[in-house]
């Protein structure tokens, strides 16, 4: 009997050192897609030094978790520095933006309304 995934790109019954999973090159930002429907989405990211994601807004709930580096988010005007180990939920609506000091990896995780 096979099971349905709704995981992608990531394999199953397999323990993964995330941060692994995505790598930057001088002057990238790469992305990896694990899950994506109506509901939620999930992606990796690394950032190669200097590199960033220009100011946007999400209709869903965006939490970000840094998995290597350090990360500097801006939310709705404030600064936030976010380290290896560390989450930070952008809520919906909200203008954001990310920017690498460093080369850093995150797990993005976006929770969108269903109604």
């Amino acid at each position: 009997m096979s099971t349905l995934s709704y995981m992608k790109n990531i394999p199953g019954e397999e323990v993964l050192a995330l941060a692994s999973l995505v790598e930057a090159g001088p002057g990238q930002v790469v992305s990896r897609t694990l899950a994506q429907n109506k509901a939620v989405s999930v992606t990796l990211f690394s950032f190669a030094p200097g590199e960033e994601i220009s100011t946007h807004q999400s209709e869903g709930d965006a939490m970000v978790t840094v998995l290597e580096g350090t990360g500097r988010f801006t939310v709705d005007g404030r600064e936030y520095l976010v380290s290896q180990g560390q989450a930070l939920v952008m809520p919906s609506g909200k203008p954001h933006a990310v920017f690498a000091p460093e080369t850093f990896k995150m797990l993005l995780v976006v929770i969108f309304p269903c109604a």
